[in-house]
C-alpha cells in the first residue's frame, strides 16, 4: 500500500477520536439535534393531541427550515467548530508540534484531517438529516406514506436533502480548514463569511457562485415557499439556479482547489505558541 496513504488512514484514525468525543464540540451535537428535537416534539404533540397535519405543509416547513436553520447556521457553526479545530486547536492544545515532527509530509497531514473532519460532520449532520425526515413524516399513516415514498417523492427528498447536507459540509468544510490555517481568530472570518453567504441573493450572478449557499439552494428539492415573508423570502430567493450536473461538480471542485491551497500554505505554517 502506498506509504502516504497509509499515513492519511492513520491520521484519520487518531483524529477521528478527537473530533467525535472532543469536550469543546458538545456544542456542534446540540446544534445538529435542535430541528430533530423540533420535528420530535411536533409529531408526539401530533399524535396525543390528534391536531391536524397537513402533508404539502409539513413539506413546506421542513424546506424552510432546513434552509435557514440547518444550512445557514447548524451546518455552517459546526463545520466552523469541526475544521477550524483541526490546526488551530492543535495550535492552542500546543500540539501540533508532534505532527510536524512525525516523519509524514504536512499535505498528507492535511488531507488527513481533513477527511477525519468531514466524515464526523458528515455522520453528525447526515444522521440527524435522515431523522428529522423520519419524525417529520411520522404521524401520517402507513398508506400515505407508502404512496409518498414508493410513488412520489419520498426517496428523491430522503436524496437530495442527505446529498445537499453532504455537500455542505464538504464546502463550508474546506472554507473553515482554509481559515483555521492562515487565522488565529475564528470569530472573524466566520462573521465575514456569513454576512457573505447571507447577502448571496443579492449579489451580481458572476459573485453568486463564488459562495457554497448558492449551489446549497440549487440542489434542494423543495424550494421555501413565497408566504414566509421578508427577510427569509429575500434570501431563499434563487432567480438563476444551477442545474445538478454543474452545481455538484462546481462545489466539488471549488473545496478541492481550497483544500490543496491549504495544503500549499500549511508547509510555510510556522508554530509560536507564544504569539496564540
Amino acid at each position: 500500500m502506498n506509504l502516504w496513504l497509509v499515513q492519511v488512514l492513520a491520521v484519520i484514525r487518531l483524529e477521528l477520536k478527537k473530533t467525535f468525543f472532543a469536550k469543546r464540540g458538545l456544542w456542534i451535537y446540540i446544534l445538529a439535534l435542535l430541528p430533530l428535537a423540533m420535528f420530535t416534539a411536533r409529531a408526539i404533540s401530533v399524535m396525543r393531541f390528534h391536531n391536524p397535519a397537513d402533508f404539502g405543509q409539513d413539506t413546506n416547513i421542513f424546506a424552510t427550515i432546513f434552509q435557514f436553520f440547518y444550512l445557514r447556521l447548524a451546518i455552517f457553526f459546526g463545520c466552523v467548530g469541526i475544521f477550524m479545530n483541526l490546526i488551530r486547536g492543535e495550535m492552542l492544545d500546543r500540539s501540533l508540534h508532534f505532527y510536524f515532527l512525525a516523519p509524514i509530509r504536512r499535505e498528507v497531514l492535511m488531507t488527513g484531517k481533513f477527511l477525519a473532519g468531514l466524515f464526523a460532520a458528515i455522520v453528525i449532520f447526515g444522521t440527524s438529516t435522515v431523522l428529522q425526515l423520519i419524525a417529520l413524516y411520522s404521524v401520517f399513516d402507513p398508506p400515505t406514506l407508502q404512496e409518498f415514498v414508493f410513488r412520489g417523492d419520498g426517496i428523491h427528498h430522503l436524496l437530495s436533502y442527505l446529498g445537499v447536507t453532504v455537500l455542505a459540509c464538504i464546502g463550508y468544510g474546506s472554507v473553515f480548514l482554509a481559515a483555521g490555517v492562515l487565522l488565529r481568530n475564528p470569530i472573524i472570518p466566520a462573521a465575514v463569511i456569513l454576512v457573505w453567504e447571507a447577502i448571496n441573493s443579492f449579489l451580481p450572478a458572476f459573485l453568486q457562485k463564488l459562495s457554497v449557499i448558492y449551489y446549497l439552494k440549487s440542489l434542494c428539492p423543495v424550494e421555501v415557499p413565497p408566504n414566509v415573508g421578508p427577510p427569509f423570502s429575500l434570501l431563499a430567493v434563487n432567480p438563476d439556479p444551477a442545474s445538478p450536473i454543474i452545481a455538484i461538480p462546481s462545489l466539488i471542485l471549488l473545496s478541492a482547489l481550497v483544500v490543496l491551497w491549504s495544503g500549499y500554505k500549511i508547509r510555510r505554517l510556522e508554530i509560536n505558541y507564544g504569539t496564540d
